[in-house]
């Protein structure tokens, strides 16, 4: 596969030592396939971009361009910051054949990338394959996806079995096969995707500060004629939400409506984006009742529902709005303003 070149590239934001360890994986998967690894700091700010500079160069990573350590200028997001690397290119100025886009919590088998490449080498209409992903544990993670949808958003709010059945086909997250299936679109922790693809239909929307944007990616894909496909035989280990504090947010921050309002916004229009979120806020309403009258928690961060009303239905947050325990928090973009 020498004549094949791959540009894998590793975001990292406040974790240096995480990213480390998905960088000495990736140059694992790397091995027999010409190109590099990049790491781009996304402005930690917390030096995070010399630590791992001096790091890499102490283990011997950066000889004969294996990998390289950049910094971004601005912290524009997951979107962005993987499109610096992608402009970038490889060291000789050239661009690759293939972009590799690996969490910085994430840690790809020996034979993962390798088994990316085969498959995208194969299908010639395939653009982005994703891999899949499990949890240390070894816990399966949703990996593919269908497309948010009015019925899918209904269906993930309301989490009644009954609704589930009925609306299957809309069901966002996908079951996870053992052998290679197309998709909708699939997980950004590990996706190889054509730089031929690239080329044609852009790169990641910055407009996107994080999440969507990988969503948005194989929209765009797929309205091009490429195709994307979740490859089973790729596998990676996730931790998931190192960067992000997804776990532990006590309320949804505001990037995340933002995100979700700017994917339907650019991609339905207004009236697909109103009734989307009316029925999303119709389910939620639903699971909410159910587990005021079985006195559950609804296991959402507080205020959920009425954030989501807030910012879709009436004017967006003012003031404050809501905090996230995580490096992520940003102000809106201005197209949710």
């Amino acid at each position: 596969m020498t004549d094949i070149t791959v540009l894998t590239i590793i975001l990292n934001y406040r974790t240096p030592q995480m990213t480390l360890r998905a960088a000495e994986a990736a140059l694992a998967a790397m091995e027999g396939l010409a190109g590099e690894v990049m790491i781009v700091d996304n402005d930690s700010q917390d030096g995070s971009h010399d630590l791992m500079a001096r790091e890499a160069a102490a283990r011997g990573w950066t000889r004969d361009n294996r990998l390289r350590v950049v910094a971004s200028d601005r912290n524009g997001g997951f979107g962005a910051g993987n499109n610096v690397g992608m402009r970038m290119g490889l060291s000789c100025g050239e661009a690759p054949d293939f972009v590799y886009v690996l969490n910085s919590d994430a840690f790809p088998d020996r034979d993962a990338l390798h088994n990316l490449v085969d498959f995208l080498r194969d299908h010639p209409r395939a653009g982005i394959a994703g891999s899949h992903v499990r949890g240390e544990d070894g816990a399966e993670h949703a990996a593919l996806f269908r497309f948010p949808t009015i019925a899918g958003e209904f269906e993930q709010a309301i989490k009644l079995g009954l609704v589930t059945r009925a609306l299957a086909g809309s069901v966002i997250p996908m079951a996870v096969p053992d052998t290679p299936r197309q998709a909708d679109w699939v997980a950004g922790a590990s996706m190889l995707m054509r730089m031929r693809m690239l080329d044609e239909v852009g790169l990641f929307d910055e407009t996107f500060f994080l999440y969507f944007e990988e969503t948005d990616l194989c929209k765009r894909a797929g309205r091009a004629g490429w195709q994307t496909w979740f490859v089973p035989a790729s596998r990676v280990v996730h931790i998931g939400s190192v960067s992000t504090g997804m776990k532990v947010w006590p309320r949804t921050p505001r990037y995340w409506f933002a995100s979700r309002r700017h994917y339907f916004l650019k991609n339905h229009g207004r009236a697909y984006l109103m009734a989307a979120t009316l029925a999303r806020i119709a389910g939620a309403a639903f699971w909410r009742l159910r587990c005021a009258l079985t006195r559950r928690p609804t296991g959402e961060p507080a205020r959920a529902l009425r954030d989501l009303i807030a910012f879709s239905l009436g004017a967006p947050f003012r003031g404050e709005g809501p905090r996230v325990p995580a490096p992520y928090s940003q102000p809106l973009a201005e197209d949710a303003k």
